[in-house]
């Protein structure tokens, strides 16, 4: 992300992003749960949704009644429900000095409404600059998966299946998703200081272990300010 941006204050903030079916949220929940038996003072949001208002919008967003909303529109509500979230939530846990971890960030709305979705990627870039305050993870977990094999996870079912609770990104079609494979997969090319490809074919247990490795060296040493103890490596 290039432009003003902030690394976050006194606390820790990691994001989980990938194509949907990648285990985001389990990996996301994992981690809560490893560090919070550590001791550490442990923050899990989603996104879209984390405030009252924030929800509010990821009904819009994800409702598949609105198959007439336009990608633009998507960029400013799912800007609009983060720059809330951040205000509302993430910055006051990293002021506390707590590890905040976001199921999805900024990185995929620079993918789905602007690689796969076609709108200009450096306005994206302005608007979540501005929404966020430049507020950039420490580091993301990128969960790489074959957009067949998301989606059969998702759904359930073989490709091409349309069942009931699918919801609106889910229900774009094939190639779309696979643009969004390779839009994230071009973004840690890009950041990869920030930005590490973890392969989620692998069961949950396995992908977690590979998520703690990384996360390990960004603890910082001795207790955290609820005077809980390091975390162990294993």
């Amino acid at each position: 992300m290039q432009g003003q941006r902030r690394e976050a204050p006194e606390g820790l903030f990691l994001t989980f992003e990938g194509p949907d079916g990648a285990g985001k949220s389990t990996q996301a929940r994992l981690l809560q749960e490893r560090l919070q038996a550590c001791g550490r003072d442990v923050l899990l949001v989603r996104e879209p949704g984390g405030t009252p208002i924030g929800e509010k919008m990821r009904e819009l967003l994800l409702d598949p009644r609105y198959t007439e909303m336009t990608v633009v529109c998507e960029v400013f509500l799912y800007s609009a429900a983060r720059a809330q979230l951040v205000v509302e939530q993430i910055r006051p846990a990293l002021m506390r000095g707590a590890v905040v971890i976001s199921d999805r960030y900024w990185d995929s709305t620079l993918v789905y409404q602007g690689l796969a979705g076609g709108e200009d990627l450096a306005i994206i870039r302005k608007i979540n600059l501005w929404a966020t305050g430049g507020l950039v993870p420490r580091r993301t977990f990128l969960l790489d998966l074959d957009a067949e094999k998301g989606l059969l996870r998702v759904r359930g079912a073989k490709e091409g299946s349309r069942p009931a609770g699918e919801d609106r990104i889910e229900q774009k079609e094939l190639d779309f998703h696979r643009r969004v494979r390779r839009g994230f997969l071009e973004l840690a090319d890009q950041e990869q200081e920030r930005i590490r490809v973890i392969s989620a074919n692998a069961d949950a247990s396995s992908v977690h272990a590979r998520v703690w490795e990384m996360v390990i060296p960004l603890l910082p040493a001795g207790s955290d300010r609820r005077g809980g103890s390091p975390c162990p490596p294993g």
